[in-house]
């Protein structure tokens, strides 16, 4: 057998049919250099989703792959339930200098959904701590999109085949999406209006990514976060996809005037080097936990692997990097080079029905109502030509690396054109 033929026999792969899975020419990755991967024949792919959206700096970066070298020599892991370890301690110190949470306290798990999970339940616990037992409902937006456990799950807006375990979502306060005028600003006045059964709110800041980049303006989320505020509201940002530089910011709760009480990261923590997230909590919340031992105010949950020593040093290593070289610039100017190129060379394209743009975070929706396929047969083209993308129903989805070169940008764009010349 070949390499797809025994990827196939043994690999179960998530959000992908496995009875077609051939169908839709899946790279088999052997190895990576800088922003391009490398499969098993030989042949390279611009990396153009950043192995859906962690790797932010690139591949084999030297000193990420210095920082787990070095790491190794140390020790790989060790339970942070109940007891401490070095480097974890110094990422959480360096991530608390530069989140917009107040006094924070992180809590480490090992992908975005757990980081929801666990903010989802302490916020419940929070107010059960507090004495206050009638609010335990969430408020979320409509098409969000918040990860896969249950928890998690209940959140989104639904989609991706999700609806089947409608019978296991807890019911949520659902406010507009993105996608609808006005949606932050009507989510505020449900806050003021329910606060008295709401636990949290939890809202993606400023880009909904699953969404295909759905976009709300930055300013209206100021009132969002007056209307928690003056409620008492818990505010949950999850900046799982947003995190890390993506948006042009280190993180999108900046550019939105936010300060959450409780923050969710993953994704590009670890430069996509490993499995790491964490839940950060604010000063106000962390105090509602603290007791006698053993007490009922504990919070009894953790993971096996949450504040793994290995990714906890790539992770310090990552934030160092990102904040001290140009990353941020970088991510602002090719931002605003692949804005440019869409608009001039792909907009024309009768299929084409919007264009959506936000840092890094990029979206071609186009016009499937006569081709369920047309998004997913647009990248297949795209695949064969060298530019590794991926569509989310009628979207094309373009978030590479956050240091993507102009040249890389041309190509991409030059790549989907000439896909949706093949496919149109």
């Amino acid at each position: 057998m070949n390499w797809l033929e025994r990827d196939a026999a043994s690999v179960w792969h998530g959000f992908t049919q496995m009875d077609c899975y051939g169908e839709n020419s899946p790279v088999i990755v052997e190895r990576a250099e800088g922003r391009e991967l490398i499969d098993v024949e030989g042949r390279r792919y611009l990396d153009a989703i950043s192995s859906l959206w962690v790797t932010t700096l690139g591949h084999r970066v030297p000193e990420l792959d210095q920082a787990v070298r070095e790491q190794l020599d140390r020790v790989a892991h060790s339970t942070m339930l109940g007891n401490g370890n070095r480097i974890v301690i110094e990422f959480a110190e360096a991530l608390a200098r530069l989140v917009p949470v107040d006094r924070a306290h992180t809590l480490f798990a090992s992908d975005g959904a757990a980081a929801v999970e666990q903010a989802l339940k302490i916020a419940f616990q929070y107010w059960t701590n507090k004495g206050e037992q009638g609010r335990t409902t969430y408020l979320a937006f409509g098409d969000g999109y918040h990860g896969d456990t249950i928890g998690s799950l209940s959140l989104g807006g639904g989609g991706f085949g999700t609806q089947i375990f409608d019978p296991l979502r807890f019911p949520v306060l659902r406010a507009p999406a993105f996608s609808e005028p006005g949606a932050v600003l009507t989510a505020a006045q449900m806050v003021r209006e329910h606060h008295r059964k709401l636990a949290a709110v939890v809202v993606e800041p400023l880009v909904q990514g699953a969404a295909g980049m759905s976009i709300a303006p930055a300013a209206d989320f100021a009132e969002l976060g007056k209307a928690c505020h003056e409620t008492g509201v818990l505010l949950i940002c999850d900046e799982v996809a947003t995190g890390f530089g993506r948006t042009g910011t280190l993180f999108a709760s900046e550019q939105c005037g936010l300060r959450p009480d409780l923050m969710c990261l993953g994704k590009g923590i670890t430069g996509g080097y490993l499995p790491m997230s964490a839940t950060v909590a604010s000063q106000r919340v962390f105090a509602a936990f603290l007791g006698p031992d053993l007490s009922e105010k504990t919070l009894y949950h953790g993971h096996s692997y949450g504040g793994n020593a290995l990714a906890a040093a790539v992770a310090l290593k990552h934030l160092q990097l990102i904040t001290t070289l140009p990353v941020l610039e970088n991510v602002r100017e090719r931002s605003a080079q692949l804005r440019t190129e869409l608009e001039t060379r792909i907009r024309p394209f009768k299929r084409v029905k919007q264009i959506r743009l936000q840092g890094l975070m990029g979206a071609v929706e186009l016009d499937t109502s006569d081709d369920p396929k047309f998004a997913r047969r647009t990248c297949t083209a795209m695949i064969k030509r060298g530019v590794l993308s991926r569509s989310m129903g009628p979207v094309v989805t373009i978030v590479p690396p956050l240091t993507i070169t102009a040249t890389e940008i041309e190509r991409i764009v030059t790549t989907l054109a000439a896909a949706l010349e093949e496919t149109a």
